[in-house]
């Protein structure tokens, strides 16, 4: 070795030393994104959406939306996810409004679910920092930024309301975001704010500007690596009764595939995501199901209607398993 090389090798030992291991990298040795570990959405297409299979592990992802648009159910299919690979999970309930009986249905274990409830947004943060820097959470919610009742700054339980505690808010965020992001930067857990979107009131900028916003000031815009904005597009309907929503999830910002994808779903109330519905659909789509009208043909047998289809699914898991092994290739095939 040359003395420069020497030199260098020396400089980025003491680096090491003195701030850890990965604080300086060579970047053709880093992992590329692709192949950054990530936890499924519980969607399968949502997962193809975002390019990378899942959610990743080690970063901040923001899930935002109008209010009843599914943001809570998304983020407990995660965590049904994550518990399917031994992983522990931690949902901070800054609204106080978990509903157990749906995140049972969900798929969660909800005995090995830890809940927070805390009193103050100050509280919350420095508790999943205190989570994150142990390395023994994989999975951490916070639900939610936005609600008057969630994240509320000490000072505004303490206070009156006003303008000055709305930029306290906002402040708290930028404030603990950036100890968190260190944290991150240093673990292996998938951090996920819940967020609201509000009426902006004044558009400075004449019209074409945003109509709606996030709450909790813009720093959690710029330190989410994806931003997921969810929304109710429609109505699932069994005859006269309206029995889920289908919803649209675009992807707002994404640092590790292209952005601005589109990926929808079905909710069932009090169930969460309809995956047989999912599974007839994206079998259409690649192929795998043929649809004439109103009829569906499956391995030559034509069934008449979606609910008829869905109920033969349902009661043969084989058939159901097979198509999902065919979409799983497709899944892989694109991912690489």
């Amino acid at each position: 070795m040359s003395k420069k090389e020497i030199a260098l090798q020396q400089a980025l030992d003491q680096i090491t030393s003195s701030f850890g291991k990965g604080s300086i990298m060579w970047l053709g040795r880093a992992v590329s994104p692709r192949d950054v570990p990530v936890y499924s959405t519980g969607s399968f297409a949502l997962d193809l959406a975002l390019g990378v299979g899942g959610l990743p592990k080690g970063r901040v992802v923001e899930i935002y939306g109008p209010e009843a648009s599914g943001k809570t159910t998304l983020a407990l299919h995660v965590i049904a996810e994550a518990q399917k690979q031994g992983g522990t999970c931690v949902f901070v309930d800054a609204e106080h409004a978990l509903d157990s009986s749906l995140a049972k249905a969900i798929g969660v274990n909800t005995e090995n679910l830890l809940l927070s409830q805390p009193d103050c947004g100050e509280q919350a943060l420095s508790l999943v920092d205190t989570l994150i820097r142990s390395g023994s959470v994989d999975v951490i919610v916070v639900d939610s930024v936005s609600k008057v009742a969630a994240l509320v700054p000490k000072g505004e339980l303490e206070g009156e309301m006003g303008d000055a505690h709305m930029a306290m808010q906002a402040r708290l965020m930028s404030q603990a975001l950036r100890k968190l992001s260190h944290s991150l930067s240093l673990s292996q857990t998938l951090l996920i704010f819940i967020n609201q979107v509000r009426a902006k009131l004044s558009t400075f900028g004449g019209f074409g500007g945003p109509t709606e916003v996030t709450c909790g000031g813009n720093a959690l815009k710029f330190y989410a690596s994806m931003r997921l904005n969810i929304r109710r597009v429609g109505l699932v309907k069994k005859g006269e009764d309206t029995i889920g929503s289908q919803v649209a999830v675009k992807i707002v910002k994404n640092k590790l595939a292209p952005p601005f994808r589109t990926a929808q779903f079905e909710l069932e109330f009090g169930k969460g995501i309809c995956k047989v519905t999912e599974i007839i659909e994206l079998s259409i789509k690649h192929k795998f199901i043929a649809k004439n009208g109103t009829f569906y043909n499956l391995n030559g047998k034509n069934y008449h209607g979606k609910e008829a289809l869905k109920k033969f699914l349902r009661l043969n898991e084989p058939v159901q398993e097979e198509l999902m092994t065919k979409l799983n290739i497709y899944k892989i095939n694109m991912l690489q």
